[in-house]
């Protein structure tokens, strides 16, 4: 078989990514929206039916349901206002900002939500086409057909589901994590100045930018599985990432605090001169890093179970998240024995000896298999309870069209199967 090109290869996988189909649906829906505004209406050019459907197509199905009619105001009225100045002023520099002003204050009072700045930027480029229309009217119903081809691409045309994207960013968050442990595991070993473990903790306190960005990734995930067709058991996907990325999170600010505490016995180190040239001795260096190796192990499994979807990959995942958390406690004891032979000959380290196993048990503890399947199980009920109260009747017949899916395939459990 001759090899493949490496640009051909990216171009392949680039193509099948959320984002790309996402840029394919938008032109297709604008192109669709200028044909049927061409045959709908005497307009040459009827360039705003394009410009809506841009601005309707949404990233996910649950956005477009749920702000379409608002984004559709706020055109409307962008056009209203545009429509105004056109027949008044004109376009010039002046009436330019005069139009983006009355734009945001009109968006402000009709309360069309985050769409205000939408109100501005249709009215600028409407007005940019002045010539193309010659009645309000023409441009209202341009806007119409625009806002319903992008409604009605949506329905028949499910959007990506942005899963496999999340996923991807939680998995680089926990390597990162665990990377920043084991790093600091094998230096603990040798001279760990004060300024190299302070930088190390400026590189944990970072984390938290990189819990900002995968939350928002995460966010536009859950939003691609709400109410769309092509996905099933769209809530218990967003359970277990969210609850996933809530564990690592947790686990970020321990790390913070851990690293923290390796900061202060630098320093110590460093006042006291108990230890010149090392931070610990040789053998308690030794277990502590393996034990951070484990612990960094742990981590990166962790995220890969919370992102597989795959019954026999979730099996094979949590396998090695459960062997890396027992060797992990076999080496966090083996360390407290020789910390606290330590801690005899120099009592005053007790505390800060104390506080980093601490923190390496909390670490542990939240990334235990059983805290994660009854936190799961808690959040479902929440959930279940949540829409039972909020929607009573079509809860009712969710479950009893479930009922018949699990009666059909034997009694299996659907949660059990797909995310272990």
């Amino acid at each position: 078989m001759p090899d493949v090109p490496e640009p051909v290869v990216k171009l392949v996988r680039w193509s099948t990514e959320p984002a790309a189909v996402q840029i394919l649906r938008s032109t297709a829906a604008a192109v669709l929206a200028y044909a049927a505004a061409r045959g709908l209406l005497p307009q040459p050019a009827p360039l705003t039916a394009p410009l809506t459907a841009l601005l309707v197509v949404q990233v996910t199905l649950y956005a477009t349901l749920t702000t379409g009619i608002q984004r559709v105001n706020a055109v409307v009225i962008g056009v209203v206002i545009a429509t105004v100045f056109s027949s008044l002023v004109g376009l010039r520099w002046w009436s330019l900002g005069m139009i983006i002003l009355t734009g945001l204050l009109v968006g402000r009072l009709v309360r069309v939500g985050e769409f205000v700045i939408e109100v501005a930027i249709s009215a600028m480029l409407v007005l940019g086409v002045t010539r193309v229309a010659s009645t309000a009217w023409d441009r209202i119903w341009e806007t119409l057909i625009g806002a319903a081809v992008g409604l009605l691409f949506n329905l028949l045309f499910a959007p990506p589901v942005w899963v496999q994207s999340a996923g991807g960013s939680i998995e680089h968050l926990a390597r990162r994590m665990g990377g920043l442990v084991r790093d600091i595991g094998g230096e603990l070993g040798g001279h760990l100045p004060v300024e190299r473990a302070a930088a190390r903790l400026h590189e944990a306190r970072r984390m938290d930018h990189a819990i900002v960005e995968v939350d928002a990734s995460l966010r536009q995930a859950e939003d691609s599985l709400r109410w769309n067709p092509r996905v099933r058991e769209g809530a218990l996907s967003r359970i277990v990432l969210r609850t996933g990325l809530d564990t690592l999170e947790i686990c970020a600010v321990v790390v913070r605090v851990l690293f923290r505490t390796l900061t202060d016995l630098a320093k110590q180190r460093t006042e006291e001169e108990l230890f010149p040239e090392e931070l610990f001795p040789a053998d308690v260096a030794a277990e502590l890093e393996e034990l951070f190796g484990h612990v960094a192990h742990a981590i990166e499994n962790f995220a890969v179970l919370i992102t597989t979807q795959v019954a026999a990959n979730a099996e094979s995942a949590e396998e090695r998240l459960g062997k890396a958390l027992t060797e992990s406690r076999r080496c966090r004891d083996r360390a407290a024995d020789l910390l606290l032979a330590g801690v005899q000959r120099h009592p005053r380290q007790w505390q800060l000896h104390g506080s980093l196993l601490a923190e390496v048990d909390r670490i542990l503890d939240e990334l235990a298999v059983e805290k994660r399947s009854e936190r799961l199980v808690e959040e479902l009920d929440r959930y279940s309870s949540e829409m039972s109260e909020r929607y009573p009747r079509l809860e009712l017949l969710r479950r009893r069209l479930s009922a018949r899916g699990v009666y059909r395939r034997g009694g299996e459990a659907p949660v059990r199967d797909a995310f272990r």
